[in-house]
């Protein structure tokens, strides 16, 4: 069982995204997530950084191995140059880099312009990108005309020992589906001992890793302002991530979300045993790794509170 710590790029700007991966290291964590957005969910987060500068900076400040939670590697960036930076990033931390993946959301991938497809057909480009992307790290000259991309005697030079792992995000049963047929691991945000279970009987036991927020404050009714102030979002229903196409659109939308539910569904304040409580859910759902982020200014505290207390008792 590994523990990791989720490096959230829509809330933190790059230098405390860096900060965090120094003192989650110091704490005792093993491993990073670190996310993939070009816009925050809503502004009051203010922040996006691209994730490849910020992954370069890591590698020169940590050990820890890095997954990206996760990369769409469809439709705002073409899957070849997907491919170089992940094989880059898998260099510079010497093999210690998993590429995740999944379909994305209009928020960050309608930014050039093009249509949002289905969810239909968002799985097939996602099958297709990492078909490419496996492809150019063998270290071969690549040209293919697929039907969704297309590659003209395109070629990696900087590559790793070793190809990039790549593990897929998968929420309901066609994308779990997919992350069966594709993935060398399996994503999610929820404690779904079911798919866990599931993808791991039908492919021999590969790896999955889950994530979780948690909002650590002096008392929980701090802990649940910031994380209805930054994270309202996240209680919203359904397939809306998917499909709302801007942080303006989250915050119309996050209204109807009250600040009860998010103190309902999220765990805020420094109650260890609630923290402990949270993870262990993840833990008893089957996954191999679990990874959390905080909400909010109070990450160091939360950081070495984990490494002191949390961690400790999980691991007992």
């Amino acid at each position: 069982m590994r523990f990791g710590y989720f490096l959230s790029c829509e809330e933190y700007t790059p230098q405390q995204l860096v900060e965090q991966a120094v003192a989650a290291e110091e704490a005792g964590f093993e491993a990073l997530w670190i996310s993939d957005h070009f816009h925050p969910w809503n502004d009051e987060q203010g922040e996006s950084a691209f994730v490849w500068s910020v992954i370069g900076a890591l590698s020169q400040v940590c050990s820890l191995p890095v997954t990206t939670a996760v990369t769409c590697p469809t439709v705002r960036t073409h899957p070849a140059v997907v491919a170089q930076a992940a094989a880059t990033a898998s260099v510079m931390l010497d093999g210690r880099f998993t590429l995740g993946v999944g379909t994305g959301e209009a928020l960050n991938e309608h930014i050039l312009g093009g249509p949002w497809p289905s969810l239909d057909v968002r799985l097939e480009m996602l099958e297709e990108a990492v078909e490419v992307m496996r492809e150019l790290w063998t270290g071969e000259t690549v040209t293919r005309q697929g039907k969704h991309y297309q590659v003209d005697t395109a070629r990696l030079y900087t590559l790793p020992e070793q190809p990039v792992p790549v593990y897929v995000s998968a929420f309901g049963p066609k994308a779990l589906r997919t992350a069966i047929a594709i993935g060398d691991g399996f994503v999610s945000t929820a404690p779904d001992a079911d798919s866990v279970a599931e993808f791991k009987e039908a492919t021999g036991g590969k790896p999955t890793q889950g994530g979780v927020k948690v909002s650590w404050a002096p008392t929980e009714d701090e802990g649940v302002d910031h994380a209805h102030r930054l994270w309202a979002n996240a209680g919203l229903p359904g397939e809306l991530a998917q499909v709302l196409p801007s942080p303006k659109h989250f915050e119309q939308a996050s209204q109807l979300v009250t600040r009860e539910s998010t103190a309902e569904s999220i765990v805020a304040g420094p109650d260890i045993a609630r923290h402990v409580e949270q993870l262990q859910q993840y833990v008893d759902a089957g996954y191999d790794e679990v990874y959390v982020a905080n909400m909010g200014p109070h990450y160091l505290d939360m950081i070495q509170a984990y490494g002191a207390e949390v961690l400790p008792q999980l691991r007992g």
